[in-house]
């Protein structure tokens, strides 16, 4: 959702569009600065000397500036990779050759011959098209030589191969052909989101006829207009030198995703209407501090109380017949049914009213994946066959459906229906070469798992287990598919293959982190960009059943050789009916359990609700994981949960917070403090808590719904009110506040806030365009009114959602740091 993914702290480190900076080889560890942002860098940690918190919250780059965006060359034999330092404009590129100890830098004339990243084979793998700036490029992958077949201003939207060799693009709602023979463009398909014009007829009313038979000039304009028409038609169906007819398909839609087949044959459109916008219809974002010292009015998202989404539907062109079919979703396996019935008949009892069940069609849309970056529109590699995902926009549906060509209908090959919400990750799926089965990965179990479907049959599982598989990757010969699992632990990583036609697996990195995995292109080498608790990620490469060799090493030599405490992960046991609870603990230096005065506590709760923290990765969080670090050297126990909701330990644990945020993760908080208190020696009258984003809105419902819990609370950019946050996230978990304000009423810290009777500090970027500022206010104002004097706020006029100035950031933690020493001490 929102939060900790977004975070900006967390984007300085792991956001993979960043990175660039200043040049520097891959030996060289010292903290840098860059030319082109004008920055300062606090002074490193002194090895055995407190930590401060101006260390802590300065400029990150004295940490280092990692490789991110990282992929592999064509040839397997290199990586490219960016840098940036921390505010500055540009990033800077690098390639770096497995057999070299350091990466050189590209200069700005390669960087054409180095954008390969997202480019598509030919048939028979010899040739790879890419766009870099919008235009269309061509590299022989024998020879390596780059052929640049475009040069405009505007940019292209998509490039792919035909299976004769040519290459088709689309520009807008256009497609194009260059033949390969001849060099020749063609325009494949001219789509109209407009009305078609009406053909020239003759008159047809009696007034009309009379215009025509006593205005001699009149009839004359109008058999001229008809001849034209007429000579126009025949020109377009015997001239072979003209580019195809334009498809005029009205003006009430736009497109919103277009795909064109293999053989160049088919385009499979989906339609949005056009009135439909994320943006607010009536609302704005004041920023006081414009540049031109007036107050600049920014347009901001809609709240899911007013964003309703029309849904998409699809529509089907032959270019060869130039048949048009709509695609209807009869097809889809409970398309119409009321799956909202039990909210609905809830919410409408509770008004004294009763609800009537009825079915009718369902809005869906093509799915939204906020982890892949692959189509939700398939296409076999080599043939016209395609499938496609679909979701609801209830959320209680995703089909994977394969699409009959010749009638224009959906087939339904596997329907993913959820109660609470269908999960927005693990959707990967593919077509197998050279046959009608497609892999795909599911959550039906209550863990996301690989599956494979012939046509016409029952789907067979490649993995099974408690754990979860993500990131999937087809083999370049299609005998594996490779993985990453948390087979050994919630919170450890590694990669993984099975063999599709034995089901066979094999384990191929032994990793006790976190991370990502890149598979080389002739399917040898394994690029990793791997993390553990104190190590930032550094890029590795491994080959398949070889040796592990780290190939970046950016993390500065000041971060690296202070002594940074390892949180513990531990396993807090549940008293509410969930499983364990997954936590990092930080205990304080010099830490005695049978300390007669028992210590005090600190509770972070991470951001985006559905996001993992308690793993044995570098946390994304690293001003947190430093601020912890002083925490403990000030004598504090500092817990970090994985609560109910969070991410990796399966559906059922995602899905508990379903119409009730903020009361499954409260009780699971309340299990850390009896953990911390029967454990570690701490005294559970001196625990207070913080976190941002939806760490912030766990803190309310903490101090708001268990006053005894905390002693104090500080949320940081915190939501209130659940209805005024976005669509997309909120309408997962607690539907629609039209339909279910039960869940709201339920979720929305402001509905709760007369339980509060422990200090709370409230900390909100005024330009925070994802929780708006606005969620502040209204709480404000709210305790205002129920005269609740044990609050405090403070405002930053210059912040988004994740801060990005370290004088704000210092600012923030000098504020928790002292609401805690005060009252916790």
């Amino acid at each position: 959702m929102m939060m900790g993914a977004f975070r900006g702290f967390g984007l300085s480190l792991l956001t993979l569009a960043m990175l660039g900076g200043c040049a520097t080889s891959a030996q060289n560890n010292s903290a840098e600065t860059t030319t082109s942002a004008s920055v300062t860098l606090a002074a490193p940690p002194s090895i055995g000397q407190p930590l401060t918190l101006k260390q802590i919250m300065a400029n990150p780059d004295w940490m280092g500036i990692f490789a991110k965006g990282e992929y592999w060359s064509d040839d397997s034999q290199s990586i490219y990779f960016a840098r940036q330092a921390h505010g500055a404009p540009i990033k800077t590129y690098y390639q770096q050759r497995l057999t070299e100890p350091s990466a050189h830098e590209l200069a700005l004339d390669q960087l054409h011959a180095a954008s390969q990243q997202h480019g598509v084979l030919d048939f028979a793998k010899t040739r790879k098209a890419y766009l870099y700036q919008g235009n269309l490029f061509v590299k022989n992958l024998s020879s390596g030589q780059v052929t640049q077949l475009t040069r405009q201003n505007t940019a292209i939207d998509g490039v792919r191969f035909l299976s004769n060799g040519d290459i088709a693009y689309w520009q807008g709602d256009d497609i194009f052909k260059i033949h390969q023979g001849s060099g020749l463009l063609e325009q494949m398909a001219n789509i109209k989101m407009a009305i078609e014009p009406k053909a020239v007829e003759a008159p047809s009313s009696y007034i009309a006829k009379q215009q025509h038979r006593l205005i001699e000039y009149v009839a004359l304009q109008q058999e001229s207009a008809i001849a034209k028409q007429t000579y126009q038609a025949q020109l377009a169906k015997s001239d072979p030198t003209l580019s195809a007819k334009t498809w005029y398909l009205g003006d009430k839609e736009v497109v919103s995703q277009l795909s064109l087949s293999p053989t160049g044959r088919y385009v499979l459109l989906s339609l949005r209407d056009k009135d439909y916008s994320w943006r607010a219809e009536h609302d704005i974002m004041p920023n006081y501090l414009g540049k031109d010292g007036y107050v600049d009015a920014v347009p901001v998202r809609a709240r899911v109380a007013e964003d309703k989404h029309p849904g998409e539907r699809l529509v089907l062109l032959d270019l060869q017949t130039r048949d048009k079919k709509e695609i209807t979703i009869e097809g889809l396996i409970g398309f119409d049914e009321d799956v909202l019935a039990k909210v609905k008949a809830e919410n409408a009892q509770a008004k004294g009213e009763r609800y009537q069940s009825q079915t009718a069609p369902r809005k869906v849309q093509l799915m939204q994946d906020w982890g892949w970056s692959q189509s939700a529109i398939q296409w076999q590699p080599t043939q016209d066959k395609v499938a496609v995902m679909l979701e609801a926009i209830d959320n209680k549906d995703r089909w994977l459906a394969t699409l009959d060509l010749n009638k224009g209908r959906l087939v339904t090959q596997h329907r993913l229906h959820d109660e609470a919400w269908v999960n927005y990750n693990f959707n990967q799926f593919g077509w197998l070469p050279n046959s009608d089965s497609l892999y795909y990965l599911s959550e039906e179990t209550g863990y996301s798992h690989l599956y494979i479907k012939a046509k016409g049959e029952e789907a067979t599982p490649l993995t099974q287990g408690k754990y979860v598989v993500s990131d999937i990757t087809l083999g370049p010969k299609a005998q594996f598919i490779y993985y990453k699992a948390n087979k050994q632990h919630p919170g450890i990583d590694n990669v993984y293959r099975v063999e599709i036609a034995s089901g066979k697996e094999q384990q191929l990195t032994q990793w006790e982190g976190q991370l990502d995995y890149q598979l080389s292109p002739d399917g040898t080498k394994l690029l990793l960009n791997a993390s553990r608790r104190t190590q930032p990620a550094e890029l590795f490469v491994q080959a398949i059943g070889g040796e592990l060799t780290q190939l970046t090493h950016y993390t500065s030599d000041a971060f690296k050789q202070y002594p940074w405490q390892a949180p513990e992960v531990v396993a807090v046991p549940s008293t509410h009916g969930a499983d364990d609870v997954y936590a990092r603990v930080y205990l304080p230096q010099g830490f005695d359990n049978t300390k007669v005065d028992k210590y005090p506590a600190v509770i972070f709760n991470h951001g985006a609700g559905y996001l993992q923290n308690a793993h044995y990765g570098f946390s994304g969080y690293f001003r947190e994981f430093m601020f912890h670090n002083l925490l403990t050297q000030n004598g504090y126990v500092v817990m970090d949960m994985d609560y109910r909701g969070s991410k990796d330990y399966g559906r059922d644990w995602r899905t508990a917070v379903y119409r009730n945020m903020g009361h499954p993760e409260v009780e699971d908080l309340k299990d850390g403090v009896s953990w911390m208190a029967s454990n570690v020696n701490v005294d559970a009258n001196r625990v207070g808590t913080y976190g941002g984003s939806y760490g912030g809105f766990l803190t309310f419902m903490a101090l708001f719904t268990e006053p005894e819990l905390f002693q104090a609370g500080a949320a940081l950019r915190p939501v209130s009110d659940w209805a005024h946050y976005n669509a997309p996230y909120t309408s997962n978990i607690l539907n629609t506040p039209e339909v279910d304000a039960i869940a709201y009423e339920r979720s929305s810290p402001i509905e709760h806030a007369q339980g509060l009777n422990k200090p709370l500090l409230i900390m909100s970027g005024v330009l925070d365009d994802n929780v708006f500022f606005q969620d502040s206010v209204r709480l404000v104002q709210r305790l205002i009114e129920l005269e609740k004097p044990m609050f405090e706020t403070a405002i930053y006029p210059v912040e988004p959602h994740g801060f990005r100035q370290p004088s704000s950031w210092l600012d923030e933690y000098r504020r928790i740091f002292k609401l805690f020493e005060q009252e916790l001490k």
